[in-house]
């Protein structure tokens, strides 16, 4: 048996509280964090050690992005992609050892306000981002497990009002249509709606813009866990960990936690 969670930490340093309390809690084997907002050296590797996550991959930056896998059963740095062709810290794949599984974790750009390459660039990088994953993900031969913080809500289930999002970045047809060539090019089996069957409501996020969240449950699923077919089969649970989002001081986003019979 092994576990996994993901989680957008926005800013590792400043919720280590949070990240200590998931570990203790839920205690995954496997932690994979994006939006760690620090350079690698500054990532908080020895508080994470201190509670067992001795295994670490991490990969940073400078006030954005970043992505960091850390664990307690051991792994092994796999690759480094860089989907936004810019340099930016958005992936980090590891090799599960002992195990015939290896794990991406990635941090999908969120692609701006206007979803219209022609007068958002950042759009356009995210789309060609999804494009690189897509090549990459054809290729695949291996049992992978793939993490994180896509910025799509792909279903309309995914979204607290299909019709009012249907031209917000995010949950846009352009952005389900490139996510959808991406599961193709390697079969990926969406591990969340196979647990929660859409149409469900599943939610990872929720605005900070939003003070009354819980109320007003204005959510979008923008986290995901994938996984190849042979290994979907060999999941036995998964859960998303909304109580998170009223921790003191929270990220946007939850986490979500798979467990494998491996």
């Amino acid at each position: 048996m092994i576990s996994v969670a993901t989680w957008n930490i926005n800013s590792a340093r400043l919720r280590i509280g949070l990240i200590e309390k998931l570990l203790t809690e839920a205690a995954p084997d496997i932690l994979c964090l994006q939006e760690i907002k620090c350079e690698s050296h500054l990532f908080p590797a020895e508080a994470l050690a201190n509670l067992g996550y001795i295994h670490q991959a991490v990969s940073g930056q400078k006030g954005y992005h970043g992505v960091a896998t850390v664990s307690r059963v051991p792994i092994r740095e796999a690759a480094r992609h860089d989907w936004q062709n810019n340099g930016e810290a958005r992936h980090i794949g590891v090799e599960v050892l002992g195990k015939d599984m290896l794990v991406e974790n990635v941090y999908v750009p969120a692609g701006g306000d206007v979803a219209d390459r022609a007068v958002n660039s950042k759009f356009g990088q995210k789309l060609d981002f999804l494009e690189r994953m897509t090549q990459w993900a054809g290729k695949l031969d291996r049992p992978t497990l793939i993490v994180g913080d896509f910025n799509i809500a792909p279903l309309e289930s995914d979204v607290w009002s299909h019709k009012q999002l249907l031209k917000v970045v995010s949950h846009t047809p352009i952005e389900v249509e490139t996510l959808g060539r991406f599961r193709d090019a390697h079969g990926w089996v969406d591990i969340g709606r196979e647990h929660v069957p859409h149409p469900a409501r599943y939610y990872s996020w929720w605005s900070y813009r939003n003070p009354a969240w819980q109320e007003n449950d204005k959510g979008r699923r923008l986290d995901h866990m994938w996984a190849s077919p042979d290994l979907a089969k060999q999941v036995t649970a998964h859960r998303v960990l909304e109580d998170a989002r009223a921790w003191t001081q929270p990220s946007d986003h939850v986490p979500l936690v798979t467990e494998f019979d491996l």
